[in-house]
């Protein structure tokens, strides 16, 4: 493992894993990570959703001083219960996790085009409106009220890299991961930096393993460094009131889900 002195300011991190199985790749990756910022002098805390038998689904639970009489209002309700500090325990231990972090890594495989269900479950249980979003809070899409904090995809898939390319048959990796990249964390206000992704994982023995180990300390050495996805923000005058692009921001002949991001240079 690469050696690096100690940062001027040790940052805390949150990283998030969602693999069943201990042994697997990502649970690997997951414990590299962990080991190679700490002996970075970094903080590090790992939520292992499987170990910890993680709720996958919103419920009433979710909100124990709720008027059990009412009808249920995810949005009202979990809102309500953020601001007055009664949403379940879980729910409020992982919160106070992502507040106090400068980074959160999300480790996991992709399937089905998506996250597995439970990191899904724990983004829509832990990102409750009033905490990552909400009439209370900053605007989303660049200025919300997670902004300061990096966030880091390390992914996993089985498919040739090729294939989630620009002809590629299942489309641009980019494009699959914008619901999260996008979607979470730059709507809450977190900076997003390029995925790192494994391919073909599948299959992969110990030489190639350690050739993945050796990127991806790389880009946890850039965690706080490296350029960030250039996003287009809300309040940047990109957009009209209706949330739409203004007209002739984009560099001609962009198109998709480009149009929201600015050019890199």
């Amino acid at each position: 493992m690469t050696t690096h002195p100690a940062p001027r300011r040790p940052k805390k991190i949150l990283l998030v894993s969602a693999h069943p199985e201990p042994r697997s790749l990502n649970a690997s990756l997951s414990a590299f990570a962990a080991g190679h910022l700490r002996a970075a002098g970094h903080e590090v805390s790992v939520s292992d959703l499987y170990a910890m038998k993680w709720k996958a689904v919103v419920d009433a639970d979710d909100f124990p001083g709720r008027d059990p009489a009412r009808r249920l209002n995810v949005l009202d309700d979990s809102q309500r219960a953020t601001l007055d500090g009664t949403l379940s325990p879980d729910v409020a231990a992982e919160q106070e996790k992502v507040r106090r972090a400068d980074a959160v890594i999300l480790q996991f495989p992709l399937w089905w085009f998506s996250v597995p269900a439970i990191l899904k479950g724990w983004i829509d249980r832990v990102f409750t409106a009033g905490f990552a979003y909400g009439p209370a809070v900053p605007p989303p899409y660049g200025d919300g009220p997670l902004a300061g904090r990096r966030a880091l995809l390390s992914v996993t898939y089985g498919a040739r890299e090729s294939a989630f390319s620009e002809r590629g048959i299942h489309g641009r990796l980019a494009d699959v991961l914008h619901p999260v990249q996008h979607g979470l964390f730059w709507f809450t206000g977190m900076t997003p930096l390029d995925p790192f992704a494994v391919h073909g994982s599948l299959d992969v023995p110990p030489e190639r393993y350690a050739r993945i180990t050796e990127a991806y300390a790389r880009r946890l050495d850039g965690l706080f460094t490296d350029a960030p996805v250039p996003f287009r923000s809300l309040t940047g005058g990109d957009y009209d009131h209706a949330m739409r692009l203004v007209p002739g921001t984009e560099p001609p002949g962009t198109t998709g889900l480009d149009l929201h991001t600015h050019p890199r240079t």
